[in-house]
């Protein structure tokens, strides 16, 4: 470990000590300790405006018209799906192992303390969430998720094989749902043949 002199105007003449600090992260409790990941170095605003570039430029990729609001609106984007528009609420999601946590309300801080809301259906139609840890964006309808306050989305098998009632992450990758044969494109053809 180097070290170096620290300057000390009051105790030396010349504005030098001769204690030595430490260069360097040493060992030992405390946040010096924590591996600096691109998760834990931004701040939650960084977080939610890497979020909403990523997912809109995967979701041009896949030929979905992406609009924001230029008004103060609960949803961060609109996709246009042609012929229906989809209110998008865009969300970080973060990789604890073989599962991805998406935290599905909004906090704000008021004078009782912390503030806690679901998102409803008047506000928005799905969430968005991108996860940077895979570097993948998912597809999360309302319908199918209204009420939660997280949705997890498993990457591996769980450990003791279940699969009834678990939400596969590659069934919500935007491959999977707004791709040309995607279950939003399909709802889309559905939607144009009937009218």
């Amino acid at each position: 470990m180097r070290t170096r002199q620290v300057p000390c105007a009051v105790t030396c003449a010349h504005g030098a000590c001769a204690a030595r600090s430490p260069q360097g992260v040493r060992s030992g409790r405390g946040p010096a300790e924590a591996v600096a990941t691109f998760d834990n170095m931004l701040t939650t605003d960084q977080k939610g405006a890497t979020a909403e570039l990523k997912i809109a430029a995967r979701a041009a990729q896949f030929g979905v018209g992406v609009w924001s609001p230029y008004t103060v609106e609960r949803f961060d984007l609109i996709f246009d799906l042609r012929p229906r528009l989809i209110r998008v609420q865009c969300k970080w999601a973060t990789r604890y192992g073989d599962v991805m946590i998406v935290r599905c309300q909004r906090h704000r801080r008021a004078r009782a303390g912390f503030v806690s809301r679901l998102y409803s259906a008047d506000e928005i139609d799905a969430f968005a969430a991108y996860c940077a840890d895979v570097d993948e964006c998912y597809f999360l309808p309302l319908s199918v998720f209204a009420g939660r306050t997280n949705i997890q989305l498993r990457l591996g098998p769980t450990k003791n094989n279940q699969a009834h009632g678990v939400n596969w992450a590659k069934d919500y990758e935007f491959a999977a749902t707004l791709g040309p044969h995607g279950a939003v494109a399909q709802l889309g053809e559905r939607l144009a043949g009937s009218q």
